[in-house]
């Protein structure tokens, strides 16, 4: 089968399923099967290489070993491959007894499905799901299992229509500018404290990817990502997403990255990175138990303000660090905000900010969202503040017409030769020093989008231009009327 038509071969086959409910339970279902099969040909490597490897998942329950049909009658189907998946598989995957000091490959395993599902109650469908999906590709293949890679984007770009599944996925094309502009290289580690699906880290990883050039690289190549998500979908995507990219211990953990104390992180080794990127949620309410974990002047119920003022917890001396956040930020003024608006430009080098159009994130949301860029280098000495326009022939996008990386060529171009542009509307680009912020009470809803000013008439004029319009529209529909009346040869009433 064509991989470009997997994904719509598995969905249709999945509709016929009264268990499954909609795109996000198809998707998850998914998932967890492209794990254990991409999951199998990983460890078909690792026993290759090392005679002494030992798996974490029991041999009968082993992709090679329960879904593969070699068309000789004895693949398990119906109602027996229901019960195996869920009362052997499930059950004893997501109760592995493992060590403090089990292998990251072990543990993902556990974490892939302690809160996953088999939504599907067809056990002839499910064997019509598993034999597509082992047929469709080699994993062991290098180019095949980069070749999934596109169709894997596929899955993760469907999860924007997916209900509250969108959050999980930001643009492509934004990811790859966020990462381009810190530019990782080898020995650095970058982090993402709510991955989602790993976007950021997948973007840094084609970066890092380029400058492997010996075995010693690798190694370094396949420790530098670090992830921690909160919800079980996104998680398992990215655990697999990270497995494509030829990271063989995904150090992708299953858990709230908020719910630490986060003062305890600068006396950790090995708790601060080197580069964050992060699409943080926004819009979310923590609970006191959560703010508690932050220091008083940095307590909010808003959860972007949060993530915010853990990165600068996290992000190691001389550490850098990509950041969307809303439009609220830039202008809020309440006592949290404030402090890390402060912190962000007095004790970090805040040293620009990408104000990007409204529908980025469309059609999950319709929010303006921007990118902050900042180094933990003490403070810098002024913010850079560029409006990114929509491209031109573009009133919005969508996922017809989504953000593609070229849109951000203009913003490229300014970046390496920074200069202020003023338009007639306003500033589109301009330079504001720390002090001049301050002296604005740290608001930094600048270079904004122009606003039209609606022009509010008199109540007679009003009334008067609303009958000139209603006046004008009847004779148009009368003019149209008359016209289907005589083509169609009737006499008008």
């Amino acid at each position: 089968m064509a991989l470009g038509s997997l994904v719509k071969t598995l969905q249709n086959i999945m509709r016929n399923d009264a268990g499954v409910n909609g795109d996000a339970q198809r998707i998850e279902q998914m998932t967890w099967l492209f794990f254990l099969k991409i999951y199998d040909a990983k460890e078909e490597e690792w026993e290759l290489y090392d005679d002494e490897y030992e798996s974490v998942i029991p041999e009968g329950l082993r992709w090679h070993s329960w879904a593969v049909d070699h068309l000789d009658g004895r693949a398990l189907t119906s109602d027996e491959l229901l019960r195996f998946v869920n009362n052997e598989l499930f059950p004893t995957l997501s109760g592995l007894e493992l060590g403090p000091d089990a292998p990251l490959r072990h543990v993902v395993v556990k974490a892939a499905f302690t809160d996953a599902n088999n939504y599907m109650k067809d056990g002839i469908l499910l064997r019509q799901v598993v034999n597509e999906i082992d047929r469709a590709v080699d994993f062991t293949e290098y180019r095949e299992r980069h070749a999934f890679g596109e169709i894997y984007e596929t899955i993760l770009k469907d999860l924007q229509s997916a209900g509250n599944a969108g959050e999980f996925y930001t643009p492509r094309a934004v990811t790859d500018f966020m990462a381009q502009m810190l530019a990782p290289r080898l020995g650095e580690t970058v982090a993402d404290f709510a991955c989602g699906t790993g976007g950021f880290l997948t973007s840094a990883l084609k970066l890092l990817a380029t400058q492997v050039q010996t075995p010693a690289d690798q190694e370094l190549y396949s420790s530098s990502v670090y992830g921690i998500e909160k919800k079980q979908l996104p998680y398992l995507l990215c655990v697999t997403n990270m497995l494509l990219h030829d990271i063989d211990s995904p150090q992708i953990y299953h858990h709230n990255s908020l719910d630490h104390d986060i003062r305890e992180y600068r006396h950790k080794e090995g708790e601060q990175f080197d580069v964050v990127l992060m699409n943080p949620p926004y819009g979310g309410s923590e609970k006191a138990t959560i703010q508690g974990n932050f220091p008083l002047a940095l307590r909010s119920s808003e959860t972007a303000d949060l993530f915010l003022a853990l990165i600068l917890y996290r992000l190691r001396r001389g550490g850098r660090a990509a950041v969307i956040i809303p439009d609220g930020f830039l202008f809020g003024q309440d006592a949290a905000k404030v402090e890390i608006k402060r912190r962000l430009v007095e004790e970090f080098n805040l040293h620009t900010v990408i104000r990007m159009p409204q529908s980025v994130f469309a059609p999950y949301t319709s929010i303006t969202t921007n990118i902050l860029f900042f180094d933990n280098t003490g403070r810098g000495d002024g913010v850079w503040f560029y409006r990114m326009d929509m491209p031109e022939g573009y009133k919005h996008f969508s996922k017809t017409k989504p953000m593609l990386g070229k849109h951000f060529d203009h913003v490229r171009e300014w970046w390496g030769d920074r200069r202020e542009i003023v338009l007639p509307e306003g500033p589109k680009a301009k330079r504001y020093t720390v002090d001049e912020l301050v002296a604005g009470g740290l608001n930094l809803d600048l270079c904004g989008y122009p606003h039209e000013e609606e022009v509010i008439l008199p109540p007679d004029e009003l009334i008067r231009g609303y009958r000139e319009e209603r006046a004008r529209l009847d004779a148009e529909i009368e003019e149209m009327l008359s016209r289907i009346c005589a083509i169609l040869g009737i006499e008008e009433v």
